[in-house]
């Protein structure tokens, strides 16, 4: 529990007038069961760290900034407590900071929504014409993915997985490859964190089978894919549009990722024949992307047009291959870019094009332009891929303070008229969300991004793994904050506590970085420095 200096604001809470809607029973008697087994067995509230009352604030002033509209399965009344045996708890000296890490939680679970085809998350909190059932789309499945594998109950995802691939009279939903989608690798990635082998092998013939027709819809003879730009969910590009079929860095990068994670799926399920023809069809795909989409002379990964010729922009979209760790050292210097106000930074946040570029911010504003504007889906896999770079082999160009200062520049965005707020894209240079008008609703709790899942893999620097290793691997700056805390995170059906406290005053634990399985130390040291330990066997 936290000292009584802490000091909070605290808000009124005012009643909220719930509407009538469908499954509104259903889902309160799944809310009440999941509230009295959120403990692993054997645990007690008292084995936490942080005094979730410490945090109900947020929430309650969450849900005074709107009289909620649309309501899903879990309402606002009902947030708090679903956040509280859900989500990991964090504290940290950034007040700002940390109300954005309980916002994102509280946007997620507005898209939580019960289906006749049972539980799935929307994208939009609005109907729009260019979802499928239920309003979904799977344009950001593998963000979806990647936050809510960090929540205690996964019956959620285990049932919007199922939906994508097995919805249609056992098949894939119709609408599945509207979208590009890395959903292999992110249904393995969830894995490595529940630790669930089960589910994961069950899916592994609907995997393969989705793979296929990806190289039938869009393969190519010599092993690459294309794709639209709107197909990627990035629609007025400089290198590209609506229509044009060139061979870019976001489908490959998908698929190469896709491939390896089918081949090592499959492994786990003792079919060394698919893993062997899918780790050889990810070695190919790696090595001809990199042949084909890497433009030595600007130090980048382009577009490569129908033509043959590389696009002469430097997008965001080419830092997507390290999302995967598919870049070889070589290519590092790539990264310089995003601290150069020329390349991609701007005051609020890392742009989806280079700066410099003559079409840079040159396609107007409200049809969804990835001509430079910043983008919260972007920002995800770019933040994402740099975790990748530096927590692995050494390099020179970028450091663990620019992933922190990008990522609080992340964070900062979330915000209109002195409110928490998350939309589709938003000005680098003034910060304002750039949909306005009757688009603006639609807009609202925007569900096309991670940020959580980077708290914790990136600031916190959990890399989860197949077995029950656990490694810490920080990559915020030693001299950045005194204390922060990540408690109770599900891991392998174990729950543990990631702990910075400089002087131990803040929490009264232990001095310096511990980290803590099921309220017990496993690891320790006085600095922020990668960590390595086992789970106890019991």
């Amino acid at each position: 529990m936290l000292p009584a200096s802490k000091n909070r604001m605290d808000f009124m809470h005012s009643p909220h007038s719930i509407p009538e809607f469908r499954w509104w029973q259903i889902g309160r008697i799944r809310f009440l069961i999941l509230l009295a087994c959120s403990w692993p067995a054997g645990q007690s509230a008292k084995a936490q760290i942080l005094d979730p009352a410490d945090y109900a604030c947020y929430v309650k002033k969450f849900n005074r900034m709107e009289d909620e509209p649309v309501v899903n399965q879990i309402p606002n009344p009902q947030a708090w407590d679903w956040i509280v045996a859900n989500a990991p708890l964090f504290d940290c000296p950034s007040t700002r900071f940390e109300e954005i890490y309980y916002y994102r939680w509280w946007t997620y679970r507005k898209h939580i929504k019960q289906t006749p085809d049972g539980l799935v998350l929307t994208e939009f909190i609005t109907p729009v014409g260019h979802a499928g059932p239920h309003n979904t789309i799977s344009c950001a499945l593998g963000h979806h993915l990647a936050e809510g594998r960090w929540l205690r109950d996964q019956q959620v995802l285990d049932e919007y997985t199922h939906f994508w691939f097995r919805s249609n009279d056992g098949k894939p939903a119709m609408h599945f490859h509207k979208y590009s989608s890395w959903a292999a690798d992110a249904i393995y990635q969830r894995f490595l964190v529940t630790g669930n082998r089960a589910f994961l092998v069950d899916l592994l013939d609907d995997l393969i089978a989705d793979y296929e027709a990806w190289e039938s819809e869009r393969g190519l003879p010599d092993g690459l894919f294309w794709q639209h730009d709107v197909k990627d969910g990035m629609e007025e590009s400089i290198s590209g549009g609506r229509r044009e079929k060139n061979v870019r860095p976001t489908i490959n990068s998908y698929m190469a990722a896709n491939a390896r994670a089918i081949a090592r799926i499959a492994e786990l399920s003792g079919r060394s024949d698919v893993a062997r023809q899918f780790d050889a069809k990810y070695s190919m795909l790696r090595t001809k992307m990199i042949d084909a989409l890497w433009d030595p002379e600007a130090g980048f990964f382009k577009v490569r047009f129908e033509n043959g010729n590389l696009s002469d922009a430097r997008e965001a979209i080419g830092f997507i291959p390290w999302m995967f760790g598919l870049a070889d050292e070589e290519h590092a210097a790539a990264w310089q870019e995003i601290k150069d106000p020329n390349g991609f930074w701007a005051p609020w946040g890392l742009t989806t094009a280079e700066r410099r570029h003559p079409k840079f911010r040159s396609h107007g504003t409200g049809t969804c332009e990835w001509d430079g504007a910043v983008w919260p889906f972007a920002t995800s896999q770019t933040l994402n891929g740099l975790i990748q770079l530096l927590q692995g082999p050494n390099q020179s160009y970028v450091t663990r303070r620019d992933f922190f200062g990008g990522l609080l520049t992340y964070a900062r965005s979330h915000q209109q008229d002195g409110k928490a707020y998350l939309g589709e894209y938003l000005d680098e240079s003034t910060g304002q969300w750039l949909i306005t008008g009757p688009k603006a609703q639609r807009s609202r709790y925007y569900n096309h991004s991670t940020f959580n899942d980077l708290v914790i893999r990136g600031l916190a620097g959990l890399i989860p793994s197949e077995d029950n290793t656990v490694v810490i691997d920080p990559l915020i700056p030693p001299d950045a904050w005194e204390w922060f805390c990540l408690d109770r995170i599900p891991y392998h059906g174990r729950l543990l506590s990631i702990v910075w406290d400089r002087t131990g005053q803040r929490y009264h634990r232990a001095i310096g970085w511990t980290i803590w399985c099921d309220g017990k130390p496993i690891a320790q040291s006085p600095e922020l420095t990668r960590l390595t330990a086992q789970l106890p066997a019991d």
